[in-house]
C-alpha cells in the first residue's frame, strides 16, 4: 500500500501557475445600448427604436461608399427624439478586436455628423484603451465626406492597433449607412 504525504509547497506552485495562465475570458461589459443612447442625447425624452433592412442594392452602395464590407443587411437603431423634433440616431454594431467581439454604438446627430462613440462591452484582455474619452472623440463631427481612416484623421493606440483599426472602420460604415439611409428618404 503506497501513503501519499500532502505537498503544500506543490499545492502553492499549481496555484501560482494557474493565477499567471492567461484567461481566455474577459469582457467588461460598460454601458448598455439604452444607457448610451441617454448618454449621447441626454436632452431627447423619447427614443424609439427601428431595425431598417437593406436591399441588395444598398448593401453594395453601403460598401463602396464605406470601403468597408456591409456583414449585415438588418440595421437596429434608436432615433433620438424630443417633441417632434430628431434630434438624430443611436446605432449599436459589434466587431472583432484581435479574438472576440467589441460592441459600441455611434451617435449622430440629425446632420449625419458624429456626436459621440460608446463602447458597450470590450473582451480582449489588451487594447481596452480604445474606451479612453480622448481616443473616441477623435470621431465626434465626422461625416460621410471625412476619410474616418486609422493613420490618416484618427490616430492609433500602441498595443490597441486591431481594435482600434476595427472600430474606426466600424464608425465609418454606420456613418455612411445613416448617409445612405438619409439619402434614400428612410431617416428623418
Amino acid at each position: 500500500m503506497v501513503v501519499l504525504k500532502p505537498r503544500p509547497e506543490l499545492a502553492l506552485v499549481a496555484l501560482v501557475a494557474l493565477a499567471a495562465a492567461p484567461s481566455g475570458a474577459f469582457a467588461v461589459d460598460y454601458l448598455s445600448a439604452e444607457q448610451a443612447a441617454r448618454l449621447i442625447f441626454p436632452e431627447a425624452d423619447r427614443f424609439e427604436a427601428a431595425e431598417l433592412t437593406l436591399d441588395a442594392a444598398q448593401m453594395r452602395r453601403l460598401e463602396q461608399r464605406s470601403g468597408v464590407k456591409a456583414r449585415s443587411a438588418r440595421w437596429p437603431l434608436q432615433a433620438a427624439r424630443k417633441g417632434a423634433a430628431t434630434l438624430g440616431w443611436v446605432v449599436v454594431d459589434h466587431v472583432i478586436g484581435k479574438f472576440e467581439l467589441i460592441d459600441y454604438a455611434v451617435g449622430l446627430g440629425s446632420d449625419g455628423a458624429v456626436r459621440q462613440v460608446e463602447i458597450l462591452s470590450y473582451r480582449e484582455s489588451h487594447g481596452g484603451e480604445i474606451r479612453l474619452p480622448a481616443w473616441r472623440r477623435q470621431f465626434a463631427g465626422k461625416q460621410g465626406s471625412d476619410a474616418i481612416e486609422l493613420g490618416r484623421d484618427i490616430s492609433n493606440i500602441s498595443g490597441a492597433t486591431l481594435s482600434c483599426r476595427h472600430v474606426t472602420e466600424g464608425v465609418r460604415r454606420i456613418v455612411q449607412l445613416v448617409a445612405l439611409l438619409r439619402d434614400d428618404g428612410l431617416l428623418r
